[in-house]
């Protein structure tokens, strides 16, 4: 049997990468490294950086299992998902909202977990990274609600809270205890 693409979307500032961090402590996940075209050093997630050159050279090489721009930048999930999945072991992947259906496609086993948060905590989380200016922080929040496009089922989680909340709940949603 194959493992589960997991797919976790939402919002800037929502925790995805926290959260899947602590997901990732449980042996029955794997973190899906990402490649994209920032610096390396750039902080957040573990992720492989590149220049916009290289990744082009890497997707046209057929590299990437899924692959997309966002945000000025292109992001990668490498084909070497593919090994680990046949293992049946599960994959956590932080992806694009717009490339769910996409993924649901690619991948044999695919689910969704959607992170929300309350508005509020979203900006205070935003602000705190100080990426962004406050005009950008709005523009990122008015973003921030999204429909999941047609006949696409997600787990939901809430993370405005305690992180470890937020995690235990999307791993019994993930492997829910059986009687």
């Amino acid at each position: 049997m194959t493992g589960r693409f997991i797919a976790v979307v939402g919002p800037s500032g929502v925790g995805k990468d926290s959260v899947m961090r602590a997901m990732a402590a449980d042996p029955r996940l794997v973190l899906a490294r990402r490649v994209i075209t920032r610096p390396g050093d750039a902080g957040g997630e573990d992720f492989e950086g590149v220049s916009e050159s290289r990744f082009l050279q890497m997707q046209t090489a057929g590299e990437f299992a899924l692959s997309w721009p966002a945000h000025g930048l292109h992001y990668g999930i490498p084909v070497t998902v593919d090994r680990t999945l046949e293992q049946g072991v599960d994959m956590l992947a932080n992806l694009s909202r717009a490339q769910i259906v996409t993924a649901k496609q690619r991948f044999e086993r695919c689910e969704v977990i959607v992170l929300t948060a309350k508005r509020e905590v979203l900006a205070q989380r935003l602000m705190a990274r100080g990426r962004e200016s406050a005009e950008q922080v709005e523009h990122r929040l008015n973003r921030a609600s999204f429909a999941l496009p047609d006949g696409v089922a997600a787990h939901i989680v809430d993370n405005s809270g305690p992180l470890d909340l937020a995690v235990q709940t999307a791993l019994s949603l993930l492997y829910p205890a059986r009687s």
